[in-house]
């Protein structure tokens, strides 16, 4: 957290400096409703928005890509 906004290009971690990569990101993957799996600390979670996921549409990305590629009859075939 201490890195965030920091222009330098390095920052100081535990009397370390740590050189930045803009291109890095971290995802943490929780599902804590299964059983066995615990919530994220309260320290942690406040490091980390939360995003929502869901299952893709198939058969809309089928058709997407079926109209692109020059199908007239992609909504029928993407169906199949």
């Amino acid at each position: 957290k201490a890195a965030n906004g920091f222009q330098g290009g390095y920052f100081l971690f535990e009397g370390t400096q740590l050189p930045l990569d803009d291109s890095c990101a971290v995802f943490v993957t929780m599902n804590p409703g299964y059983a066995g799996r615990s919530e994220l600390p309260d320290n942690l979670k406040a490091l980390f928005r939360p995003v929502a996921m869901m299952v893709p549409d198939y058969a809309l990305i089928g058709e997407i890509s079926l109209y692109s590629a020059g199908f007239k009859e992609a909504r029928v075939l993407a169906h199949k």
